[in-house]
């Protein structure tokens, strides 16, 4: 393995920028609110690209460019599917969930909200929803992981196994010290170098091809079916369930732990408007640019990568354009994508293993400090199994991504919207909605994969389903819960 000196000296930088938030963020984090969610205390600015940032992972910078290098611009129904979700959760879940988390005894995880939102005192839907959190977070930690060894060995030679380690490593340093805050605040760091690589590649691809007019031309010849909306890159025709399973990836959005954990973190509900367009910006344009690097890298590099390697056309690029300290750069971007979310899902998954499971059924009367130890051992076992899943170098980012997407999406988002608009829901509708949803993934992607129908899209509706029929053969809720909900819609009309 060889690396240039400029490269290694980005390289640094970065790790030692990373290191240093951590480092600086570990004082005062002794209570599990502080460590988990950074005691309520994060601006609008921090929110929204701790959220994109942590949202947009490995597979903006490698999955989507790689889809689009495959198969042409109809990789933007993903992106538009992304954008529609994006802007449906910031307008219509951020806001409520920080006001129903707060009035249901200041819930720092999702488990811990469904527990107060019905007052179940069996602990059930902890357990239930603990259970799904870490099976779907495994899986998707796991594709951070296998993005961060498609990079050091795609970029640098590094042997895929070393590279695995070696990502895994500086992101459990950094989230072990600083918590919460130390991701989101590494997230906002991240959030823009992100923003600054996926720019500046597709601009400096155009600028080598000669310009859009050279660039379309170029990648008519190869194949007009690339500026078809409704054909793959070999002329064959999108179906409408396949256009419909594109779109489908913005259902995911309102069952994303990582992502709903930083509308429970805002300082005030006031500014989540301020978040929202923050958000929008950063999602349009990046999504836009991830797909426009592969179709200039279809263009630029020829038909070259096959397969899995298709997903390495955004970092073959830069380390073809600039010189190594740029390049270095840029990889610390694509790294930032990576690290942004697996970050965010390891300290999720923890915080549910130590609140719903250590705390509920092992040790009641723990004290705040050795709950805060119980979750960074969890970062460190989570990392471990995710490792484990990610050693297959074959693995396409992006399949595993919308497998995990899929699981949250169907097992979680249903319940989601349902625990915040519908007061006639029960206990049982929100276990039933659970497990229907999280279980129909689980077997449509492993024995109903060839319907070709996205498993996100059964999911969803079943447990939508799930959710309302069982809510309305149970008994209504008790008073003390209405009573909760009440109060949650009065602080929302202040």
């Amino acid at each position: 393995m060889h690396i240039e000196t400029g490269t290694l000296v980005a390289l640094v930088l970065y790790f030692a920028v990373l290191i240093s938030i951590g480092l600086f963020t570990y004082k005062g984090k002794e209570s599990l609110e502080g460590y988990m969610l950074g005691g309520r205390q994060l601006g609008p600015w921090v929110t929204s690209m701790s959220a994109e940032a942590s949202d947009m992972s490995g597979w903006m910078v490698m999955g989507l460019p790689g889809y689009a290098y495959l198969s042409g611009i109809s990789a933007f129904w993903i992106a538009i599917g992304l954008a529609v979700g994006t802007w449906f959760n910031w307008h219509y879940v951020a806001k409520r969930l920080r006001i129903f988390t707060q009035v249901t005894n200041d819930a720092i995880t999702l488990p811990e909200y469904f527990e107060h939102r019905f007052n179940d005192s069996s602990k059930k839907i902890r357990m239930v929803s603990s259970i799904f959190i870490f099976i779907f977070f495994l899986i998707y930690t796991s594709s951070s992981f296998v993005a961060g060894g498609k990079l050091f060995n795609t970029a640098f030679g590094l042997n895929y196994n070393y590279a695995l380690f070696l990502t895994a490593g500086i992101v459990v340093f950094y989230t072990l010290a600083g918590g919460f805050a130390a991701v989101c605040w590494t997230d906002l760091f991240q959030g823009f170098l992100m923003f600054f690589s996926v720019l500046l590649v597709p601009v400096t691809a155009l600028f080598y091809i000669g310009g859009v007019s050279p660039a379309i031309e170029r990648l008519s010849a190869v194949s007009p079916n690339y500026f078809s909306m409704f054909t793959d890159a070999t002329g064959n025709s999108l179906s409408i369930i396949a256009i419909i399973s594109l779109l489908a990836w913005g259902l995911g959005y309102f069952g994303q732990p990582h992502i709903l954990v930083r509308f429970m973190a805002i300082s005030s509900p006031k500014d989540i408007k301020q978040a929202t367009k923050i958000a929008m910006v950063w999602v349009v344009i990046s999504l836009s640019m991830a797909v426009l690097v592969g179709l200039v890298g279809r263009v630029y590099l020829g038909d070259v990568l096959v397969g899995n390697k298709a997903e390495t056309v955004f970092m073959t690029m830069s380390n073809k354009f600039y010189s190594p300290f740029l390049a270095g750069i840029i990889t610390s971007g694509i790294l930032g994508a990576i690290m942004s979310t697996s970050d965010s899902q390891l300290l999720v998954a923890a915080s549910s293993i130590t609140t719903d499971f250590y705390k509920t059924l092992i040790h009641k009367d723990a004290t705040a400090t050795e709950l805060v130890m119980v979750s960074r051992i969890m970062i460190i076992v989570v990392s471990l199994l995710s490792l484990l899943l990610a050693l297959d170098p074959n693995s396409m980012i992006l399949n595993i991504v919308s497998y995990a997407w899929a699981g949250f999406g169907a097992a979680f988002g249903p319940l989601i919207l349902f625990s915040l608009y519908w007061k006639r829901m029960t206990i049982n509708g929100a276990i039933a909605g659970i497990v229907v949803g999280g279980v129909t993934v689980l077997v449509w992607k492993n024995f109903l994969a060839f319907t070709n129908v996205y498993e996100i899209i059964p999911g969803f509706i079943l447990s939508a389903l799930a959710i309302y029929v069982v809510s309305l053969k149970d008994n209504p809720p008790a008073p003390e819960v209405l009573a909760k909900f009440a109060e949650a819609e009065r602080l929302l009309k202040e």
